[in-house]
């Protein structure tokens, strides 16, 4: 059986890519305080592929998908794991839209503005890091054991009609191309 036969299989897979770009995000910012300066085009990349792969595309395909499914195999929506996966992508959101949203100032020269993205980011990589290795370890073996194979099959096809969209304009692919450039650019990180 592939790691794609299961429930949680292409979404373990979008977890290591999502973890790769919090380790580039992780080593841009940190590079801020060092010559030369930041390097805002990774920034940006980084923030656009959190904002529509890992939050748009791959937490959608968990809170419009897989979370139903396991509500309907018999996991409580409340007092259970998917409440604190909830909330976690809530957290998440709020920092990608702080990174965004200073972004522009910061790109500009805004020190404060720098600052305050940098904090966004770091708390966005302590969380998503953490939030990963929940639903790895606790709730996508859960996961596993509680979808049989018809709904597993349902659930798989599912999550294609999502790869299907566009995301801000953007489709799938292209934000795979942003994760490729940025490991381009920062092989080591």
């Amino acid at each position: 059986m592939s790691t794609f036969d299961t429930p949680t299989g292409i979404l373990r897979d979008q977890h290591k890519k999502i973890l790769k770009v919090a380790d580039i995000l992780e080593h841009v910012l940190a590079s801020g305080t060092q010559s030369p300066p930041v390097d805002m085009d990774a920034l940006a990349d980084c923030i656009t592929f959190i904002r529509f792969f890992a939050d748009a595309l791959h937490h959608g395909k968990e809170e419009d998908l897989l979370f139903p499914a396991l509500e309907v195999s018999g996991m409580p929506r409340e007092g259970s794991p998917i409440a604190v996966m909830v909330y976690e992508h809530t957290l998440g959101r709020g920092f990608a839209r702080t990174m965004a949203a200073e972004l522009p100032a910061a790109r500009a020269g805004d020190d404060a503005a720098l600052r305050r993205l940098a904090d966004a980011g770091r708390n966005y990589v302590a969380l998503i890091r953490d939030h990963i290795m929940k639903e790895d370890e606790i709730l996508f073996e859960m996961a596993d054991q509680m979808i049989a194979a018809p709904a597993c099959r349902s659930l798989c096809a599912a999550y294609d009609g999502v790869c299907q969209r566009h995301f801000d304009g953007r489709t799938v692919a292209e934000l795979e191309a942003i994760l490729g450039r940025l490991v381009e650019r920062y092989p080591s990180a």
